[in-house]
């Protein structure tokens, strides 16, 4: 299947719309297409203040603020969410796909698209669950498109994501079995908006029993030995301790 054939001038498409690479490129999609179009963001706890901010950037770029609606998820008040299970991603999409639904049918949208690629592993991916029970697209995984294609596609469309990292909800942080609480949600958004500021570009700061479990791609070891000294002080400003995580680098 061609991406283009995902699209009818018949419908009115809801894209459930985070600013990252796929959702970005599928909205783009969507656009190029000529499809009558209505992008939904819904933020969160779980995501950071710069990623939002980040993604209305690419609506700007996209053109696309006159149809896109911005909603709020309290996700905090979900016991079945909060719990942290293993299926803690499940309940948290079916929330945030509910309250897309909801609004998308308020206004006029009978097919909501979302930005699961090819390249995705649904089998370790609960939320995935949630959007067949709900009967939502993902016309990028439809039509094969592998993460790497997305990347090259948005690149040559002039997409500000084509390069951009993956930055999954700070929920990932937390491990399965400690439940969510504000505060922790906050500090490692904190901790992780310092990394952003010092240059760093792949990394995930993780909850580890109240210490920090720094993770860092190897394109940024170098940079986090230039800094370490520092780096490590200033975790410790949010978590009673803060390591390298060595076999994640």
């Amino acid at each position: 299947m061609k991406l283009n054939e995902c699209f009818s001038s018949n419908n009115k498409y809801a894209v459930a719309y985070s600013g990252g690479v796929d959702s970005s490129f599928l909205l783009y999609a969507a656009i190029s297409s000529g499809a009558k179009v209505q992008a939904y963001y819904v933020k969160s706890s779980f995501q950071p203040e710069f990623e939002y901010e980040d993604a209305m950037r690419t609506a700007e770029h996209l053109g696309i603020t006159d149809r896109l609606t911005v909603m709020e998820a309290d996700v905090l008040k979900q016991l079945d969410i909060t719990a942290n299970t293993p299926e803690r991603c499940y309940f948290c999409k079916k929330l945030i796909m509910g309250i897309i639904s909801e609004q998308a049918k308020a206004d006029g949208c009978n097919v909501i698209l979302e930005g699961t690629n090819a390249s995705d592993d649904i089998a370790d991916r609960p939320g995935f669950k949630a959007l067949e029970e709900a009967g939502i697209r993902s016309p990028l995984r439809e039509a094969g498109f592998t993460k790497e294609m997305i990347r090259q596609l948005s690149k040559n469309a002039g997409l500000p994501t084509w390069d951009k990292h993956s930055y999954s909800c700070l929920a990932t942080r937390i491990p399965h079995g400690t439940a969510i609480e504000t505060e922790t949600l906050e500090r490692i958004e904190k901790a992780e908006w310092y990394l952003f500021e010092q240059g760093f570009k792949d990394f995930r700061v993780r909850f580890d029993n109240g210490a920090a479990k720094l993770q860092i791609n190897k394109d940024d070891y170098g940079l986090y030995l230039l800094k370490e000294s520092e780096v490590m002080s200033r975790l410790k400003d949010f978590f009673s301790e803060a390591y390298l995580d060595e076999h994640r680098r």
